[in-house]
């Protein structure tokens, strides 16, 4: 990312969050991602990775994309587009899932709601919403459902962290939709809310989609509120949790996001990687019934010798960053294996921690590997995924 302050006013072409004034009031700085001038600080990245590590973490995710798919066989045609079995998912369940193309590279990688009977919310990565909603069109057009792109009717906020589910229990003004509204219901809802499933809130009367899912390694909370209400909703989170709560900016996220080990597109995704070699090979589902976008390909698998994803761990505190080259030895004989795609000083680990695409012979777990950072090797251990796990 290029990191722009928050002194420089955006271009008239560039897309703003519905936060955007909240962030400027509170001294961010910001970087274009994707078209859209986001936070990419507010403080320090350290103190605000460690505030999601040790008590709450407020994020604005507005960029993101949501696009419904909505109709009688809805369910039939996700199971068609995408790689994973949407069809078998519950009202109210959640689905990490792949947007896959023909020859089994990734498009983008996806989280699939079920909000309805036959209504289902796909998020896409902001880069990618048109390409994802087009594709859905199309994909879909030969069944009985429509898509529509809501993603400009959508703010997205994540509380994330040890303190999340608390803060949001003691925020004021939340119920539950149907019959009493009690904000006491709300609390037992949000208490017995399993990981990646949701629950349809209000938020003073507006409504709001509450989400267990999270992108940063510890129990976290996404909340879909309209535009209009993202702003009143930020800062009431902010005053029930008081310092427990940080704004925290896409710095952080990414270093709490490597720390979990998963996976950003345009990194370790991307049209020429196929999800086994990315570890994601369970998510797509061979087994399902009729064929989906990419099948024939997913089956045929990666050609020999094709690189797949690994951790890499290492001493001292110089981190390998994206686009390093990866050797096996420190020769001048060592052969190149691969390519840092993320890298970084663990805030959490205090060493530095980096994913990498390598050839299948250098991949085992415990092999030693040396990464060219500007010029000097530094020796690097393969490492099972993800480096950091809650305990609790």
């Amino acid at each position: 990312m290029t990191e722009a302050t928050g002194t420089t006013d955006p271009v008239s072409t560039e897309r703003r969050s519905p936060l955007d004034e909240v962030h400027r009031a509170a001294g961010a700085s910001f970087t274009d991602f994707a078209g859209w001038q986001m936070p990419v600080r507010y403080s320090s990245d350290l103190a605000e990775h460690h505030a999601v590590r040790t008590s709450a973490g407020l994020f604005d995710l507005s960029h993101m994309g949501e696009i419904i798919v909505v109709g009688p066989e809805a369910a039939e045609a996700l199971d068609y587009a995408l790689a994973g079995k949407l069809s078998a998912i519950a009202l109210g369940q959640a689905k990490y899932s792949l947007l896959l193309g023909r020859d089994g590279g990734v498009i983008d990688d996806l989280v699939v709601y079920r909000t309805g009977e036959d209504r289902y919310m796909v998020v896409a990565n902001a880069s990618n919403r048109e390409v994802v909603a087009e594709e859905l069109r199309d994909r879909t057009s030969p069944f009985d459902t429509e898509v529509f792109d809501e993603s400009d009717d959508i703010a997205l906020i994540a509380l994330q962290g040890p303190d999340a589910l608390e803060v949001l229990q003691q925020t004021p003004g939340f119920g539950i939709q149907g019959p009493g509204n009690d904000e006491e219901d709300f609390v037992a809802a949000v208490a017995a809310l399993k990981y990646y499933r949701a629950v349809a809130a209000e938020y003073e009367g507006e409504p709001v989609l509450v989400a267990r899912t999270g992108y940063t390694g510890e129990d976290g909370f996404e909340l879909y509120v309209a535009p209009d209400r993202a702003a009143r909703l930020w800062d009431a989170l902010r005053e029930t949790g008081g310092p427990r709560v940080v704004p925290c900016g896409l710095a952080s996220r990414d270093t709490l996001r490597l720390e979990a080990g998963m996976p950003l597109y345009g990194h370790e995704l991307g049209r020429d990687i196929l999800p086994v070699q990315a570890g994601l090979g369970r998510v797509v589902a061979l087994t399902k019934d009729g064929d989906f976008v990419g099948r024939k390909a997913i089956e045929q698998g990666p050609a020999e010798g094709a690189p797949v994803l690994v951790g890499l761990t290492a001493e001292g505190r110089r981190a390998p960053r994206a686009g390093y080259e990866v050797f096996d030895g420190d020769g001048p004989d060592a052969r190149r294996v691969g390519e840092i795609t993320s890298g970084a000083l663990s805030p959490t680990l205090g060493h530095p921690v980096a994913m990498a695409f390598v050839a299948p012979d250098a991949a085992e777990p415990g092999s030693q590997l040396f990464v060219d950072v500007r010029g000097t090797r530094i020796a690097a251990s393969v490492v099972a995924l993800p480096f950091y796990k809650r305990t609790a």
